[in-house]
């Protein structure tokens, strides 16, 4: 692999691992997120603490880590580098090194990287994802059947590398959200605004 594809992948990591949710809730006093709920410390499992300003800031902080690092590689390193860094940034948020590996499961960053691929398609992510919300109440679901999308989504607006990559991170959340799916089959998944542990 070229030198500058793995500067790419090591500064996406990183930006990636930033563990927003633990960070938010602890320097607020809401205590450690990974004893909340399904212990997951992404934007779904703070709002489990009924504090919504933490929530939409950890939503707001693991998009936003994924867009500055795919923005910055590409500036520096041009469109391959800002695509593997999206690689990085995704796999960074899910398997963060410095919480022994264990992060989200990686929907906020994968809009985040998304934007800075095709603000097109991450617009189309949040109409599918707001769409089926609304209708199902189910954010696991949403954010699923809108990634499940955004491959295809790319293919037409962008071009194969990025449908490909987007492919390959789609596998990844969707592996993250396996228990999710069972869950759905079996009708105990719970909804936007349910206390209990899920997503």
């Amino acid at each position: 692999m070229d030198t500058s594809l793995i500067i790419a992948l090591i500064v996406g990591y990183a930006f990636g691992s930033v563990p927003f949710g633990l960070l938010l809730t602890k320097f607020t006093g809401a205590g450690d997120i990974r004893s909340v709920g399904s212990g997951n410390i992404g934007a779904t499992n703070v709002l489990r603490t009924g504090r919504k300003g933490l929530a939409a800031g950890t939503l707001l902080g693991d998009m936003l880590k994924g867009t500055a690092a795919v923005l910055l590689m590409r500036w520096w390193g041009g469109a391959d580098a800002g695509l593997i860094a999206a690689l990085g940034a995704v796999v960074g948020h899910i398997f963060p090194v410095w919480l022994r590996f264990k992060g989200g499961k990686g929907v906020a960053t994968y809009i985040g990287v998304l934007l800075a691929v095709s603000w097109i398609a991450a617009a189309i992510f949040g109409v599918v994802w707001g769409l089926v919300a609304y209708t199902t109440r189910y954010s696991s679901l949403s954010g699923l059947l809108a990634s499940g999308l955004t491959p295809v989504v790319l293919a037409f607006l962008v071009g194969g590398k990025a449908a490909l990559l987007f492919a390959a991170l789609t596998a990844l959340v969707w592996f993250m959200h396996r228990a999710n799916i069972q869950r759905l089959l079996a009708g105990t998944e719970s909804k936007i605004g349910q206390s209990k542990a899920a997503t």
